[in-house]
């Protein structure tokens, strides 16, 4: 018989609270348990002492007769310090963005890529233009602004 340490549902709808408990493994996860050795309550702070519960001595003796941890006990038992704490499981494939996702950055750096080689070209050209030519073109737009203006006026009419 395969002896698992879980967590086994109770509390009310949206209110979770998790006994720690010893079942086999092929028994459903609200369902028949051996030994009721532990409770937890997420909804308490993560530094408020009642958040877990744990009888220590019988989670030891159901470890040396092997009884395997899931992975949430083993993190909250590794907490507790009953057994070693379990490497994490980063899955950075998963963190990763779709193809999709990698085609569109790969034509936004190329356009990018794209944009900034004749803008470096032109940069110098830009240096040694003179200074005049700038104010000449701050008086065009003005012109171009009050032709818009009369031409709104005329399709008013």
């Amino acid at each position: 018989m395969a002896l698992k340490i879980r967590l086994s549902r109770a509390g009310s709808k949206k209110r979770p609270v998790y006994r720690v408990v010893v079942a086999d493994s092929r028994s459903p996860r609200d369902g028949r348990f051996i030994e009721k050795v532990g409770l937890f309550n997420p909804l308490l702070n993560k530094d408020n002492k009642d958040r877990v519960q744990l009888d220590q001595d019988n989670i030891k003796e159901w470890l040396s007769k092997g009884a395997k941890p899931t992975d949430k006990v083993a993190k909250i038992l590794g907490a507790a310090g009953l057994i070693p704490m379990p490497a994490q499981g980063n899955n950075p494939k998963k963190a990763q963005p779709k193809k999709k996702a990698q085609e569109r950055l790969a034509a936004a750096q190329e356009a990018s890529a794209a944009a900034e080689a004749p803008a470096a070209e032109e940069a110098p050209a830009a240096e040694e233009a003179p200074v005049e030519e700038a104010p000449a073109a701050e008086e065009a737009p003005v012109e171009e602004e009050k032709k818009g203006e009369d031409q709104a006026g005329d399709e008013n009419k």
